[in-house]
């Protein structure tokens, strides 16, 4: 089922699979929905799967930025609220695990369990992104942006992913290509996010996924969410990069279904 949800004025899309426990996926940075393609039919299989586009991609609409992640926050409990859902489990990789652990800290009644995928507390604590991203960032303002965008594919998997691989999400980004101001206003969200003094106030039982081989946000980070949100434990995937649910599906499911229960 495909529909809309309303945070005051800004639309979102958002899609609904399966039966079960309601889960509430929110992708990362420049990703939309179908970011998940790998696992909603799995997660389906056991779950409702409830998946939107943040605003700023996709099928949802691009207000003027920069955004917060408090906002993006209040934009997945409107798709809750629109897909008739007190409460779900809420799963956030990157920029989305930032924005589910807003969820946690602002909207605690509205989560059940909580899993945050290769993402960051933020604040002057957390470790910096990746050399090898901050360079990436600065070169791709002076390449073609079909290269650029490629390039980006390639970082956010594990070195030595397969081609095919990097070439299907290529092609999935190429055929949604994020508004550049929609895209420049989530990187400002992500920036200026920062719930590291917060953390212990998250009442969820969280589950920290991250792969070891991530060159996109320090894998470092998660040990700091897990050492810092109560009733908290980090698993790691081994070899997996920053889109390690792509390169390692079937392991996340179970992983995933597993912590739900």
């Amino acid at each position: 089922m495909s529909a809309q949800a309303l945070n005051g004025s800004v639309r979102l899309a958002y899609e609904v699979h399966g039966e079960g426990a309601p889960v509430l996926l929110i992708h990362g940075w420049g990703y939309g929905l179908w970011g998940w393609e790998p696992v909603v039919g799995p997660l389906a299989s056991h779950y409702r799967v409830v998946a939107f586009d943040n605003r700023g991609v996709g099928g949802s609409d691009v207000p003027p930025g920069p955004y917060t992640v408090a906002d993006m926050a209040e934009d997945a409990v409107a798709v809750l609220d629109a897909a008739g859902l007190r409460t779900a489990h809420v799963v956030g990789t990157s920029l989305g695990g930032m924005i589910a652990q807003e969820v946690a800290l602002d909207f605690p009644d509205r989560v059940d369990r909580l899993i945050l995928a290769c993402t960051t507390p933020g604040g002057p604590d957390a470790y910096a992104m990746p050399e090898q991203t901050v360079r990436l960032l600065e070169e791709s303002q002076s390449l073609e942006p079909r290269v650029a965008l490629r390039r980006f594919v390639a970082n956010a998997l594990a070195p030595g992913a397969p081609e095919e691989l990097v070439e299907r999400i290529y092609a999935y980004r190429q055929a949604q290509r994020p508004d550049p101001a929609g895209w420049h206003a989530q990187g400002a969200a992500g920036a200026d996010f920062d719930a590291s003094e917060r953390l212990g106030a998250i009442a969820a039982p969280t589950l920290a996924l991250h792969g070891t081989a991530d060159g996109v946000v320090d894998p470092r980070n998660s040990e700091l969410l897990a050492q810092r949100i109560p009733n908290a434990r980090l698993e790691w995937f081994e070899g997996g990069g920053h889109l390690f649910f792509w390169e390692q599906p079937e392991r996340f499911v179970e992983v995933v279904t597993e912590f739900l229960g």
